[in-house]
């Protein structure tokens, strides 16, 4: 079956620290994060196309615009769970995903990576939607 992957970029500023960790992230201090969000689908719409890249930048704008200069530990989900690279990603794939089905029901978000400094990643792949 042929696939089609849609890559966009966008970045967000926030502070955090880790709660329950031993060294200097404990300590709140801020990022400038770098995120990649990753769609899949296998149909083109009449005009070839998966999704339009300008919808999908606008729908990772609305999700990071809520964590976007905050205090992570300070918003939710992050008040309860650790403000980790790996739950960040977590937490955009979750809240970008309900509003790419809302209009495009047969694509899925495949990754999505969080770079909290220009060498340190993560990369969330959430299970398969079917």
């Amino acid at each position: 079956m042929k696939r089609y992957e849609l890559t966009v970029e966008d970045h967000f500023s926030s502070a955090h620290q880790l709660r329950g960790y031993m060294g200097k992230c404990e300590n709140i201090h801020g990022h400038n994060w770098r995120v990649k969000l990753r769609v899949t689908g296998s149909s083109l719409d009449n005009i070839g196309l998966l999704v339009d890249f300008g919808i999908l930048k606008k729908i990772l704008k609305e999700v990071l615009s809520r964590i976007d200069h905050t205090s992570l530990n300070e918003t939710p989900p992050f008040d309860r769970i650790n403000p980790s690279s790996e739950n960040i990603a977590e937490y955009i794939c979750s809240e970008v995903q309900p509003l790419i089905s809302r209009e495009f029901p047969a694509v899925n978000v495949s990754s999505v990576t969080v770079w909290e400094s220009q060498t340190s990643s993560c990369t969330f792949f959430p299970e398969v939607r079917q």
